[in-house]
């Protein structure tokens, strides 16, 4: 696929960490990345609704579709980055949420996908960055079903919000001081 800004060939992460609000945030500041879209994966229903999925009977996640410039940042950093500004150890859980919907989970595109999924998950672990036991799943990609448009750049459109304070902009801001080098110019 090529970008829609013309600087050349793109790649796909499509990636769940909990609430996608909090997963959009961060990579929508990452030096490289073209677009971030949040919406549901790894399920069995077509189309699925919010409300559908929030049941927890659907089989999707919350995720994100990452558009980026593999020249600018690998697939390896988004891994990284993605391990390490979620909880990847808790099973169907992030914080307050929980439900399958809510799992930590890597849906790889093509056999090289899987390979770097799999030597990052290690990286990870055997760097000790989480005391426990890593839970993400690597899932073959199967449907994206993007998310209602009010859910799309929620962080931004909402920052006064209850959760966006609480949840969202601690996040971020982690990512933030800890990827300093990695962020896109305003």
């Amino acid at each position: 696929m090529t970008d829609p800004a013309g600087t050349g060939a793109t790649e796909t992460a499509t990636l769940a960490g909990g609430c996608f609000w909090c997963t959009e945030a961060v990579f929508s500041d990452l030096r490289g990345v073209r677009s971030v879209m949040p919406g549901y994966t790894g399920g069995g229903v077509p189309n699925p609704s919010y409300e559908d999925v929030c049941t927890g009977r659907t089989g999707h996640a919350e995720a994100v579709q990452v558009v980026f410039d593999p020249n600018e940042v690998s697939y390896h950093d988004l891994l990284a980055i993605f391990l390490t500004t979620h909880d990847p150890t808790t099973p169907n859980r992030q914080g307050a949420d929980v439900g399958t919907q809510y799992r930590s989970a890597i849906f790889v595109h093509s056999p090289a996908q899987r390979a770097t999924a799999e030597a990052v998950l290690k990286e990870i672990a055997d760097a000790g960055v989480w005391k426990k036991k890593l839970v993400t799943e690597v899932t073959p990609f199967q449907a994206f079903y993007p998310a209602e448009e009010y859910h799309r750049d929620y962080f931004r459109r909402n920052p006064e919000r209850a959760y966006c304070q609480m949840v969202i902009a601690p996040k971020v801001a982690k990512f933030r001081h800890q990827y300093a080098d990695r962020l896109r110019a305003r």
